[in-house]
């Protein structure tokens, strides 16, 4: 059994309701909008146009800079439109738009590696920024640029199926129906980053998952080890899980490949499988469609760009009293405004709540218990960060490490005042980025005037 972190809390996983539900088909949207933001990153460039017919796996979207990944069409049909469209982050974002013909035809540049056994690392990073995958876990970076910065740094290799936000069984299901997946990609990025094996961190709540993967592992003698930990979140936060499978702890401010570290989604392990054995790019996810507003809890496979009304309709829709839906899991989920918002790549739920499940206080109000900071598993001081934000002291509230904080919302879960904990830390580091970007602007235009005036 894995080693503990610090902090962490124990939700009800409310995992019942779909974890025993096998995959099933959305049925065909009539149209499907695809963002040209679904990445850390810059955003896509459109690489079509309105009456271009588009097959499935056709590049829709080119990167324009080194931090982005390329977009891809989910369906085969003709583009209606390039314009922005609400997007599940709050703000319009510029989309294809394309009609479905429902014939579901495949790209023909589309092909499998011929000899997958011979990949060097760096014809894998290349496969991988062809096919456009990035975290599917909810982080979504690009999956090319973790694994060509980490080459020649890591010496663990850790695969994150821990899935430990509540309601979410997307991953769990997808382990259960596509071991091979899951172990073929494993085996991938051995080869790629010269390790003897790779770790798979699973929680004890997902046994049955474990023991098919252990199955695959033994048929096929994969380099493989299947690490079990205790239900606890947020293990699957990459620094958490980095430090239940080896015991080292990520520094401050430093990224896992600073301690020999590496972690893939196991879902992202699949598409990386996909990439290499057909050929095809991320076009598809698993998602998660359950909460009490939600009438028939569901695992939904879905093209990229399916609005979210239809994942809901083809759930038998929602309970009358839903307030709010969610995109995401409960504790790191951002609630939707518009039900034609469509899903991204690192969409792996959607979660609709009733009305009597509204906890938000109007005037929250801290009574000094220091919960927030028993479960921060960063070992930050939410209390003190929040007052810091709430005063403007954001100098205090950057030394405070702020930056460093996951947004997993353990402390929130656990306040009793009812503190919108994650939502002033997420104000405070835009403050601060913001403050930062002034004052480089202003050193440049000192600079430059400078230079102008000598």
């Amino acid at each position: 059994m894995a080693q503990p972190f610090f902090g962490g809390i124990h939700p009800n996983s409310r995992k019942s309701a779909t974890n025993k539900k096998p995959i099933e088909i959305l049925p065909p949207p009539e149209q499907v909008v695809i963002p040209m933001s679904m990445h850390i990153g810059a955003p896509c460039t459109p690489c079509v146009a309105v009456g271009d017919q588009v097959t499935v796996g056709q590049k829709v979207g080119e990167t324009v800079a080194f931090v982005s990944s390329p977009i891809h069409a989910s369906v085969s049909g003709k583009v209606v439109a390039v314009e922005p469209r609400p997007h599940f982050s709050g703000v319009p974002v510029m989309s294809v738009v394309i009609a479905n013909d429902y014939n579901d035809t495949v790209c023909p540049d589309i092909q499998p590696v011929e000899k997958p056994e011979e990949l060097t690392a760096e014809q894998l990073v290349e496969i991988v920024k062809n096919a456009g995958i990035v975290g599917m876990g909810g982080a979504t970076f690009p999956t090319h640029i973790k694994i060509s910065s980490s080459l020649g740094k890591v010496d663990t290799v850790i695969i994150n199926a821990s899935e430990c936000e509540s309601y979410i069984t997307s991953d769990h299901r997808y382990m259960m129906e596509f071991p091979e997946e899951i172990i073929g990609g494993a085996s991938i990025l051995a080869r790629a980053f010269g390790v003897d094996r790779v770790h798979i961190g699973i929680e004890d709540n997902k046994l049955n998952a474990a023991e098919l993967l252990q199955m695959e592992i033994d048929k096929t003698k994969a380099p493989v080890v299947i690490d079990l930990m205790h239900t606890r979140y947020p293990q699957g936060a990459e620094k958490q899980l980095c430090q239940a499978i080896t015991g080292r702890q990520v520094p401050p401010g430093a990224l896992p490949a600073a301690i020999g570290c590496a972690v893939f989604n196991a879902v992202t392990t699949a598409a990386i499988y996909r990439a290499v054995y057909t050929g095809m790019p991320l076009t598809h996810r698993v998602v998660t469609v359950s909460g009490s507003g939600t009438n028939e809890p569901r695992n939904l496979f879905c093209p990229i760009g399916a609005p979210v009304k239809n994942l809901l309709d083809a759930c038998g829709g929602v309970n009358k009293k839903t307030f709010k839906i969610i995109m995401g899991g409960p504790m790191m989920g951002h609630a939707q405004y518009d039900m034609e918002v469509p899903i991204g790549k690192g969409s792996n739920g959607i979660l609709a709540f009733c009305e009597d499940e509204e906890r938000t206080y109007e005037d929250p109000a801290c009574i000094r218990c220091g919960k927030c900071m028993s479960v921060c598993p960063m070992k930050l001081m939410p209390v003190f960060m929040y007052q810091f934000e709430r005063t403007g002291m954001l100098a205090d509230l950057e030394k405070a490490n702020v930056m460093d904080c996951i947004e997993c919302g353990a402390c929130a879960y656990i306040c009793p005042g009812r503190l919108h904990l994650v939502q002033t830390f997420r104000t405070g580091k835009q403050k601060i980025n913001n403050a930062r970007a002034k004052a480089k602007a202003e050193a440049e235009a000192k600079a430059a005037k400078a230079a102008k005036e000598g």
